[in-house]
């Protein structure tokens, strides 16, 4: 019997393509802990998210998964700083790992095409490609193992997602990060590593069962 396997290399950029209701919330939900799997295994950096126990998962989570959510999820009145150091707050290990918050804030920000002047900006007042780029950034900050990207680019055009992916995959590069991001937009997968589909995953599943 084959048993379904998803397995990501260190640095990799992973494209998981599927339509609306096709699963792919629910294993992202399954890859960062917030649901359990009825059967088999979930490991992040070697660690079986199961034995953990729910505090411990929230915490590992923190550590060892950088989220970019489709709706970036800022605090819109806080600076542009504040927004991307707020991770570290809740992973000390993250946070040994980032010598000067700000100043890797700022290289981050630089990196990934924002100007210099953006850090003390509202998060509130960017546009929603630089929302986007300053949500990179706070997935990206004390190199987590793994980034998450739910559907970050759907409201963005051809040319501008491009750009932000091409400086995305730049930092994950940098720093060693796996890239794992969902999206229905099948143009998108020239420029990934591995293309995933959910539809096949589905049907190792069905054919296991």
């Amino acid at each position: 019997m084959h048993v379904p396997e998803l397995v990501l290399a260190a640095a990799e950029t992973v494209l998981l393509l599927g339509e609306s209701g096709s699963g792919k919330s629910t294993l992202l939900s399954l890859i960062c802990g917030t649901i359990a799997a009825q059967s088999g295994s979930v490991s992040v950096a070697g660690v079986n998210i199961a034995s953990l126990s729910p505090g411990k998962r929230d915490r590992f989570r923190a550590e060892k998964i950088g989220l970019i959510f489709q709706q970036f999820n800022l605090l819109p009145f806080a600076r542009v700083q504040d927004n991307i150091l707020l991770p570290l707050q809740f992973a000390p290990e993250r946070r040994k790992r980032v010598k000067d918050p700000p100043a890797e804030a700022k290289r981050l920000c630089i990196g990934l095409g924002l100007p210099e002047n953006v850090m003390a900006s509202r998060a509130g007042r960017l546009s929603v490609g630089q929302q986007q780029r300053v949500a990179a950034a706070r997935a990206l900050i004390g190199t987590p193992a793994l980034i998450i990207a739910d559907e970050p680019t759907s409201s963005l055009d051809a040319a501008t997602q491009t750009t932000f992916l091409d400086l995305l995959f730049a930092q994950s590069r940098a720093n060693n990060t796996t890239l794992l991001m969902v999206s229905h937009d099948t143009r998108l997968s020239g420029q990934f590593d591995r293309v995933i589909h959910m539809a096949d995953i589905a049907k190792t599943v069905r054919e296991v069962a």
